[in-house]
């Protein structure tokens, strides 16, 4: 229950974060952020762990929005998302043991990473983790690039300069 309670919690927080930033105009504020007006590439590789259904499709929707308003203030985003640990079983066609309520954010999920992948955002998979969560390799979402090691992924786009962003 305490776990649940944690999930709850943590899920709470991104929505209403997620929100309060709708409402504000996203695009108007990161246009005048300092990050934006910097000239730097916005260059950044997202961390994936979540195993939560509902919470990994509220942060999936929250990395993507980011790339879409980076793209509207006038930045060219570079995003790469690498899914690591217990994510890996969010992003295969394989349903068994979820409950139904968690189907409809698997579906999410899946819309979102097809969505993502369509406007050039790279999506990972750890094969390392993917063997050890028992994801087959051939139910894994067809727009996402299976890599040996997530954590070698990890520590070559931070040597090219890309941003680490933990979704944990």
């Amino acid at each position: 229950m305490r776990q649940f309670s944690k999930v709850l919690g943590s899920t709470m927080i991104l929505l209403v974060t997620c929100i309060i930033f709708a409402g504000q105009g996203i695009p108007a504020a990161a246009a005048g952020s300092e990050a934006v007006r910097s000239g730097a590439p916005a260059k950044a590789i997202f961390d994936v762990r979540i195993g939560q259904p509902l919470s990994a499709a509220n942060h999936l929707t929250l990395i993507y929005q980011t790339y879409k308003d980076l793209k509207e203030a006038g930045k060219m985003p570079e995003f790469v998302v690498v899914f690591i640990g217990p994510s890996v079983k969010l992003i295969s066609t394989a349903r068994e043991g979820f409950a139904g309520n968690e189907l409809k954010s698997l579906n999410d999920i899946a819309h979102t990473v097809a969505a993502m992948a369509k406007d050039g955002i790279r999506i990972e998979i750890c094969m390392v983790a993917a063997k050890a969560f028992h994801v087959d390799p051939v139910s894994v979402l067809p727009e996402i690039q299976k890599v040996p090691n997530g954590w070698i992924s990890l520590i070559d786009y931070q040597t090219r300069g890309y941003a680490l962003v933990p979704a944990y």
